[in-house]
């Protein structure tokens, strides 16, 4: 009998009992497993095609500017580059995102950036500070000096989607080679051959735990691994793996393995801080070693790679040692493999983990400076947008500054012991020469979310409107001038309602006429209102809402600084007084990236021309008297007095409110202090806003305010005790500033004072100005 008809006789004795049992398994498999198999099949191509991984919008401070003449000094370079993530080397630097320091000289290996005005590509400089300036810099990189440079801006927030996932989306050709060859060694050698599950892999595997006794050897392919982040929980059933299977061998028939390597590469899981998880090779490169992954050496790539097969087993920061072993096998992986040499295997083995010390991975850094990016942000995005579109955002931060307000705030509420207790505070600084917010402290706990003070809280402002009043009468010359004598007398006004008005002067004295100028260093009140009077109390309260105040009602209480207004609001009308009656809005934000690095909107505002340019000059010099006599003459006694401050006390009704507005030739700064309840604070503007202003001051890099008059101001003598011009010769005479064509006639010859100084004996008059005067440049 031939072997056929054996086996056809076998078939027809065994048929009528084994029918059923094929039939049924053939029914099920084009009953269920086919369906099931088409429904996976849909699911794979609809999942790869649209995938569309969620990145955050990370949210950058301005970059730091490396130029000769920029004030820094090496604290605050230090403070600049701890902020940015940079690690300091124990010898030179070298590696980008470190630096090192020899006394006054920095090394800093830059990691180069993109911005929406362009960015810097990475190089190494020098860069040597002097007299609390930055002297020189040198690009180490072209062995030539460097006109300026910018250091990349550190990273200040993040704004999560609900899947709170860090990662950064990057094509395969954007990654190191040794990187996509690497974990191919390590995790899948025959990768580019099985077709989404290996068989022999598996084989080996389950040897290997049957050898130990226990699970030693994972068997599941790249493609397993991306099956299990894209499409499956983490139950471990049969069922799952039976999903994991099928799902791998479809997604290897439908797209090519480059498209597989370079999903896996976005999505595999690397790590966890808090609530985030570090997705990605790109992102684990920042969150590891502060910089981008095509910069990492290969005993760092050997680290990522090592981790993926339990990121936080192996996390370098809590398990150094575990981690190290980790990452020898996966360099081990790529000497036997050929990805490596000898020479650069033995090296690599030889070197330290090297990760930083905190993870660069920020949620928020600077809550009420973020308050104010984010309502500034949802007038142009959307909430989606903002929270998966992946886009960069850069603002105007500036960290050291934002740091040094901090801290001046906190160090003012210490510095008053038990005075303290129960006050509020906030700080607002800002580039008067474009507007852009540097810094905002919203509170005493300035790193907790809460109520933005800086912001949000309207308060009495008290004297700090009376500069704007001023530069109504300094802009109207053929009446009044800086040595125009004002009635310092009492004032009774009957009200409205019926109610009499009687102002006071802080001290509770009159001081008879005074020049202007010295009622505004002294921030007397009476000459003041008396001022205010005479130019209109309709008209100074259409002049201050023409600068957007919309609730100045037209009462004569606004003279004093009944006016409600948060400390940005302040520094917005002082900005007009600091940058040369240049009106411009205060931005935080300078410009966005999309997540392909597409400038998609730009924030710069372009200064149109100035205002009241003379009367502005005027009042910026009247302020300088402030800080050199007046009531902020802390400063003009203190070793900030080389800056030449203007600025401005000022305190509300009750002593509720303390304020300091004050600036620099690059720097304007306002600080408030009160309490919540609204209650008595028993401070002045001088004895509490002024003293975080100073404290601010004696930290932050900043140049002097310029005492040269401006365009169209001339220099000449006046006798301040009527305001009428006089020479140099005569007692008492001052040099005061004035527009071209404006100041006073010379009334004062004082020739019989000179006979008689000359015949008496009583000597000359002395020729030098009083205590408060400047001498023309």
């Amino acid at each position: 009998m031939s072997w056929f008809e054996r086996v056809r006789g076998f078939v027809a004795r065994t048929w009528p009992f084994a029918r059923w049992p094929i039939l049924l398994g053939i029914g099920f498999a084009i009953g269920f497993v086919l369906p099931y198999t088409l429904v996976l099949d849909h699911r794979v191509k609809t999942r790869v095609t649209e995938i569309d991984f969620s990145q955050p919008t990370r949210v950058y401070a301005r970059p730091q500017l490396l130029e000769a003449g920029v004030p820094m000094n090496k604290a605050t370079l230090e403070l600049e580059l701890q902020m940015a993530g940079y690690t300091e080397a124990a010898h030179v630097a070298q590696v980008p995102g470190t630096w090192s320091a020899d006394g006054d000289t920095f090394t800093i290996a830059s990691r180069g950036y993109m911005d929406p005005v362009g960015g810097e590509l990475p190089r190494r400089v020098r860069v040597t500070l002097a007299a609390g300036r930055i002297a020189s810099v040198f690009d180490l990189t072209a062995n030539k000096p460097l006109h300026k440079t910018h250091l990349d801006p550190a990273r200040i927030a993040t704004m999560y989607g609900a899947e709170q996932e860090e990662r950064i989306v990057v094509q395969l050709a954007e990654l190191p080679p040794l990187l996509v060859e690497g974990v191919q060694a390590v995790e899948d050698r025959d990768f580019k051959n099985n077709h989404g599950i290996d068989f022999s892999s598996i084989a080996r595997a389950a040897l290997a735990d049957l050898r130990a006794g226990r699970k030693v050897q994972g068997a599941s392919t790249i493609t397993q691994q991306l099956v299990r982040n894209l499409f499956l929980d983490r139950n471990k059933t049969l069922v799952r793996k039976f999903n994991e299977a099928l799902l791998s061998i479809l997604l290897d028939a439908h797209y090519s393995k480059g498209q597989i390597l370079d999903a896996y590469c976005n999505e595999v899981f690397m790590g966890q801080q808090g609530g985030q998880a570090v997705h990605g090779f790109a992102a684990a490169s920042w969150f590891y070693f502060g910089r981008p992954v095509q910069t990492l050496r290969p005993q760092e790539i050997a680290l990522l790679v090592g981790m993926v097969q339990g990121p936080s087993y192996y996390d370098p920061r809590r398990y150094p040692e575990r981690a190290l072993a980790r990452r020898d096998v996966a360099l081990d992986a790529f000497h036997t493999t050929g990805l490596l040499n000898d020479a650069q295997w033995k090296a690599a083995r030889a070197a330290p983990l090297d990760v930083t010390p905190k993870p660069q991975l920020v949620v928020d850094r600077f809550p009420a400076f973020m308050d104010v990016v984010r309502k500034q942000l949802q007038q142009d995005f959307s909430e989606q947008q903002l929270r998966s579109g992946g886009l960069k955002v850069y603002t105007t931060l500036d960290p050291a500054a934002q740091v040094y307000a901090e801290q001046a705030l906190d160090d003012t509420l210490h510095g008053l012991g038990k005075r303290g207790n129960g006050l509020e505070g906030a700080v607002v600084v800002v580039d008067p020469g474009d507007g852009d917010v540097l810094a905002m402290v919203g509170g005493r706990e300035s790193d907790t979310h809460g109520f933005n003070r800086a912001y949000d809280a309207r308060r009495p402002v008290g004297s700090s409107l009376k500069p704007f009043y001023y530069l109504m009468a300094l802009a109207d010359p053929s009446r009044w001038n800086v040595a125009s004598l004002l009635d310092d007398s009492p004032v009774a006004l009957k009200l409205p309602n019926g109610k009499l008005w009687t102002p006071q002067n802080d001290d509770h004295k009159s001081h008879g006429e005074v020049p202007m100028v010295v009622a505004l260093a002294k921030s007397y009140n009476l000459a003041s209102v008396h001022l205010g009077l005479q130019l209109g109390v309709n008209r100074v309260a259409a002049f201050l809402r023409s600068f957007g105040l919309t609730d100045v009602e037209a009462n004569p209480s606004i003279l004093l600084g009944a006016v409600d207004m948060s400390p940005f609001q302040l520094a917005q009308l002082y900005e007009f007084i600091a940058d040369d009656g240049h009106a411009l809005p205060l931005l935080t934000l300078r410009g966005v990236l999309d997540a392909k690095g597409h400038v998609i909107k730009q924030y710069a505002v372009r200064p149109g021309k100035g205002q009241y340019v003379q009367a502005v000059d005027l009042v910026r010099w009247m302020m300088q008297q402030v800080t050199e006599y007046g009531t902020a003459a802390a400063i003009g006694n203190s070793s900030l007095a080389s800056l030449h401050v203007a600025g401005k006390t000022g305190t509300s009704t009750g002593q509720r409110d303390s304020w300091f507005s004050g600036f620099t030739g690059d720097r304007l700064a306002v600080a408030w202090m009160g309490r919540d309840d609204n209650k008595q604070t028993h401070l002045w503007g001088a004895s509490g806003a002024l003293k975080v202003w100073m404290n601010l001051f004696e930290k932050l890099p900043t140049a002097p305010l310029s005492t040269a008059p401006g365009p169209g101001i001339q220099y000449a003598w006046v006798d301040p005790a009527t305001g009428q011009g006089s020479l140099p010769q005569c007692d008492g005479a001052q040099q005061y500033p004035f527009i071209d064509g404006y100041a006073p006639p010379v009334q004062n010859h004082c020739y019989l004072q000179r006979l008689e100084n000359l015949f008496g004996g009583g000597g000359s008059a002395s020729t030098q100005p009083a205590a408060g005067t400047q001498q023309q440049p």
